[in-house]
């Protein structure tokens, strides 16, 4: 069995492969640059292993079916309390079969088809068991795209197709000393009551894959509008603004409990706004006027791990 260990958002990860002609690392580009050694002491978020003998579990209870944005997932409650998922792609091809037990600690996966099917069963696998995985450990997955500038990390929220990868695209050409951390699924984590936002090996279409840590600056919803307009958002319409933005299993209680404790802690500490804008220069330069020139700008850049 080949071992391979990962550190992402400080969590540390290990995919198991055993031995395959089809399944290796080859299906995970983006894991590259969060490649590391296996902990000493500190233990694992999760392991996950890769076995295309691995069968379906027969005694399940149907939960729903959900639209990923790239495929369906079925998902299936299990006897002991853990998971099992069947993650299909656009075309409705079976990509992957997922098992997960104890707080998804514990993962297995078996993988079908070619090297685009497995990749994608693959990935999507491994963003689900992290998703959920975190959440035991006050981490989350934001669907967003995410800006660093001088130390501090802003991830833009918003539908698909409303322009979050527009907005951030924009603070890269018309402000100065910005980076793209992320464009589609970066991580928030809780370390002693303080929120941090880092690059994940998932970037949706862009290949943004940086394994980065900024301190978390403010959340901004991204609306259309006819003119560009800012507001801080109160914390009752911040909390129903961030969680849709959150994934998260709504439907198990325990998961749902943690996602909120989270979110709690984000708005107690940072600012939530909504951007009703257009997609030009002056909406990127009215938010960030907003956002970040209030505050006091440390110099240094987000952190590379």
């Amino acid at each position: 069995m080949e071992s391979n260990f990962f550190t992402i958002a400080g969590h540390h990860v290990v995919i198991n492969f055993c031995e395959s002609e089809v399944n290796n690392m080859g299906l995970l580009p983006s894991f590259a640059p969060f490649r590391s050694e296996r902990p000493a002491e500190e233990p694992l978020l999760f392991s996950l292993t890769v076995d295309d003998n691995l069968q379906p579990v027969k005694e399940r209870t149907l939960i729903r079916r959900f639209d990923t944005g790239n495929g369906n997932t079925v998902v299936y409650l299990l006897s002991d309390g853990g998971y099992q998922f069947i993650v299909k792609d656009i075309y409705g091809q079976e990509c992957s079969l997922l098992i997960c037990h104890n707080h998804f600690t514990e993962c297995y996966c078996a993988l079908n088809g070619n090297w685009t099917m497995r990749s994608f069963g693959l990935n999507d696998a491994l963003m689900l068991i992290y998703a959920f995985a975190g959440a035991f450990h006050d981490t989350l997955l934001i669907h967003a795209s995410c800006i660093g500038y001088k130390g501090k990390g802003y991830p833009f929220i918003a539908q698909s197709g409303t322009g979050k990868s527009t907005h951030s695209s924009l603070w890269m050409k018309h402000i100065e000393d910005c980076e793209l951390m992320n464009d589609d699924n970066p991580i928030v984590r809780i370390i002693n009551g303080k929120p941090f936002i880092y690059g994940s090996p998932w970037s949706g279409k862009t290949p943004c894959y940086r394994n980065i840590k900024a301190e978390l600056g403010a959340v901004v919803q991204i609306a259309r509008a006819p003119r560009n307009h800012i507001e801080r958002l109160p914390v009752v319409q911040a909390f129903a603004t961030l969680l849709p933005a959150c994934s998260s299993m709504k439907w198990d209680e325990t998961l749902h409990d943690r996602l909120c404790n989270i979110l709690s802690a984000i708005i107690a500490t940072t600012p939530i706004y909504i951007m009703n804008c257009l997609p030009d220069e002056e909406a990127a330069r009215v938010c960030h006027q907003a956002v970040a020139c209030p505050q006091k700008e440390p110099t240094e850049s987000p952190v590379a791990l």
